[in-house]
């Protein structure tokens, strides 16, 4: 994996993320009060498919389609863990992919060289 990109890995996966804190600190409150659980599942649900349906009619289109799509995802994979394995299986894939792609170009820049 390019250096650049392990980082940029690690500071998202990094538990005192900002973000991270602020979903936590939101899902301890709904866990609080159980009546709500069902209410904030069924928000996320919402949010992330509506966000992946954006993705997916904006994947013909000039933009980032496929970001919005995993970023419903991720949406998704904070309360689905299904969702969630299908997230680490992609990222594991786009990182695979990634290396193969430098690799390749790597390769080509030294042969014409």
């Amino acid at each position: 994996m390019p250096p650049q990109l392990s980082r940029d890995t690690a500071r998202g996966s990094d538990l005192r993320h900002q973000v991270r804190l602020a979903l936590h600190r939101a899902h301890t409150w709904v866990e609080g009060h159980p009546r709500l659980r069902w209410v904030y599942r069924l928000g996320v649900g919402l949010l992330g498919t509506v966000i992946i349906v954006v993705g997916v009619i904006l994947i013909p289109l000039p933009g980032p389609g496929w970001l919005i799509v995993f970023l419903g995802l991720a949406v998704l994979g904070t309360e689905f863990p299904a969702a969630h394995r299908l997230g680490l299986f992609l990222k594991r894939l786009v990182t695979r992919a990634w290396a193969w792609w430098r690799a390749r170009r790597d390769r080509r820049v030294a042969s014409s060289g």
